[in-house]
């Protein structure tokens, strides 16, 4: 087998993706993904299924904010055995509400055998609100982002070298886009904000990072979509972000020691839904000439696709189409060459 070929898979949060665009429903393609390359690297959206969870070594799991700067080549990746990963409680969340997250906590110690801790909470309530834009994709706001910072302050001072947030978000049981949701259409309405705050407490933080939003039970629904019944096991969603967390990389800033670190400049491929090709990681691997695997059959509110960036890529209908590409890059294959007819050189 050929060496591993870094490869980094973005699916963009919030925007409504066929694959991906509910709790841990890229899984599968991730699975496929790092079978393919040897080293993928991605993002808590791919890998975070509320209770359930996928440990691959070959997966390296990076929130999207320090993500795009290792794409940018700002900093480095070091894998490293574990993390001890702090918990911060949003100060707004009801007491019960408040102990089933600790047990969570508590159960992946004793089962898992994590090293978690300390948990603390916000000294003021978050205040997480709810929007969306133009698009569709959602998005959302805090009241108290200092609240924030000073807790992760504080639990990166008492020794944690990762965090795990869980905040409250609103409940809206009734209304008619959660309903969609659950069906199996239309846009998670959670994940805009919950990439706020990611993206704020990694940015201010600089160590790897993650968010499980707070909320009540749902009542049962019969015509559930598979896509969303990860979300409905119990009463919260924080365990694969602790297991996610206990084994993300260190980041480090650039230039870092070669040694056993990963750097943009390594990565090989870069798999994105195609008419999501706007985002930063993308655009700074296309920069750079990383080949580009656009993936046509993961539709999403969003319209930026190759024509309208000018950007060359490689179309794959499906993700499983997508590892035969990366498979093949890896391999030293030219993907143009398993396409017929074969265009002649020139």
């Amino acid at each position: 087998m050929a060496p591993p070929l870094p490869t980094l898979l973005v699916i963009p949060t919030g925007v409504g993706c066929t694959v991906g665009g509910y709790a841990g429903d890229a899984l599968p393609a991730a699975r496929l993904l790092a079978a393919a390359s040897g080293c993928l690297i991605t993002h808590p959206n791919v890998m975070n299924a509320a209770s359930l969870y996928w440990s691959d070594r070959r997966i390296h799991y990076v929130e999207g904010w320090s993500l795009d700067r290792f794409a940018a080549g700002e900093i480095a990746l070091r894998p490293v055995p574990s993390q001890r990963v702090g918990l911060l409680l949003d100060a707004g969340i009801e007491p019960e509400l408040a102990l089933r997250h600790r047990q969570v906590a508590e159960a992946c110690r004793a089962s898992l055998g994590l090293p978690l801790g300390p948990v603390l909470v916000t000294d003021a309530p978050l205040g997480v609100r709810l929007s969306s834009g133009p698009s569709g994709a959602s998005w959302g706001t805090l009241d108290r982002p200092d609240a924030l910072l000073r807790g992760g302050e504080r639990l990166r001072a008492a020794g944690a070298t990762a965090v795990a947030v869980v905040a409250r978000f609103p409940d809206d049981p009734g209304s008619e886009s959660l309903a969609a949701y659950r069906h199996g259409s239309g846009v998670d309405g959670l994940a805009g904000a919950e990439a706020v705050i990611s993206h704020l407490l990694s940015r201010h933080l600089g160590v790897p990072c993650a968010h499980a939003p707070a909320l009540a039970p749902l009542p049962p629904d019969p015509a559930l979509d598979s896509r969303a019944a990860a979300e409905e096991l119990g009463y919260t969603f924080l365990p694969c972000v602790l297991v996610g967390l206990s084994r993300a990389p260190d980041l480090l800033p650039e230039p870092a020691s070669r040694g056993g670190c990963f750097h943009g400049a390594d990565l090989g491929a870069v798999v994105a839904p195609a008419g999501a090709l706007g985002g930063a990681a993308v655009l700074a691997c296309a920069e750079r000439g990383v080949p580009l695997i656009a993936v046509t059959g993961n539709a999403c509110v969003l319209e930026v696709g190759a024509a309208a960036l000018g950007l060359t890529v490689l179309t794959a209908a499906g993700y499983g189409e997508a590892a035969g590409l990366v498979l093949a890059l890896r391999e030293g294959i030219d993907p143009v060459s398993l396409g017929r007819p074969l265009p002649g050189l020139v």
